[in-house]
């Protein structure tokens, strides 16, 4: 297992880091940093994990994290088969809360900023115009050099402080696991389920990953992830199951046994109790949605 703590990845000679990622997938590792970090799906779908939260990811996700929030965007099974021939693109800002020096921490014209950078440490999902204003903004940021680049950087964090349109990510009464021992052993955890979740997985299995009794590793996951590793589990599924519902020609018995369901009758019962709609449902409103996009009435 490499070391779930990167090295600091703004040289001393910098203000600020920018990058464009280019790779078949993501990086797979769940780990943390002390710098703050914008991150923009370019290309991509996938699982991302930050913190206590859990939420499926694709092109235009866009997230702006705090310092040690562990996070990782994890790709899908398919992308890490090199016979696929898929990529994963995105940009990835990362600097420190002293960029600017003191004044950010005390001076009113940083006010808005400073609250910024507060709110992130529980992670801020950008939505809506914001997202757009922002992701143009920081493909033009990827040109940029000097004070210019800089004078980007701010308008960006400004527009993203005075933004209705940022969402809280992990909960309120998170509790952080910001030590290499825990997020090595959830990095384990979240490996192993999404390498097999089409399988059925044991408590039992997963708790001998984690080096911890059942009862045990029960206790502990819920209280860092907020649910129950069986309702993560079901999570895990069902939005899987989302995706092959609004982008395959399975049909719904075939998506269920795919998902990991061995019971049509459960699946359906589960799909329900998640989204809050039937499968059948679900799939008719992705194509009449996907009949708006492309026009073809």
């Amino acid at each position: 297992m490499k070391n779930s703590i990167p090295k600091v990845a703004i040289p001393d000679s910098k203000v600020f880091v920018i990058k464009q990622l280019e790779a078949p997938y993501f990086d797979p590792i769940f780990h943390f940093h002390q710098e703050y970090q914008l991150f923009l799906v370019l290309q991509g779908e996938g699982t991302r994990f930050i913190g206590d939260n859990m939420k499926p990811f694709k092109k235009g996700d866009l997230v702006f994290t705090g310092p040690n929030l562990p996070h990782v965007w994890r790709s899908d099974n398919c992308y890490f088969d090199k016979t696929n021939n898929l990529k994963t693109t995105g940009i990835v800002i990362y600097f420190h809360d002293h960029f600017l020096g003191e004044p950010i921490h005390h001076e009113e014209e940083f006010e808005n900023i400073r609250h910024l950078l507060q709110k992130s440490v529980r992670g801020l999902e950008i939505n809506g115009d914001t997202n757009r204003k922002v992701s143009k903004m920081m493909v033009e940021l990827l040109e940029l050099k000097g004070i210019k680049s800089i004078i980007q950087l701010l308008k960006i964090l400004d527009i993203t402080a005075n933004s209705p349109e940022c969402h809280f990510i992990t909960h309120k009464h998170y509790v952080p696991i910001n030590t290499e021992a825990e997020t090595n052993r959830m990095n384990k955890v979240y490996e192993y389920v999404m390498k097999n979740f089409k399988q059925k997985i044991r408590l039992e299995e997963v708790a001998a990953i984690a080096n911890m009794t059942p009862t045990s590793f029960s206790r502990y996951f819920k209280s860092r992830v907020n649910k129950s590793f069986s309702d993560f589990l079901k999570e895990i599924r069902i939005d899987y199951a989302r995706k092959l519902l609004s982008e395959e020609d399975m049909n719904i018995n075939q998506i269920g046994y795919e998902c990991g369901f061995h019971n049509i009758s459960n699946f359906n019962k589960q799909f329900k109790k998640v989204t809050g709609d039937h499968p059948f449902h679900y799939r008719i409103e992705c194509l009449k949605v996907q009949i708006e996009v492309d026009g073809n009435f």
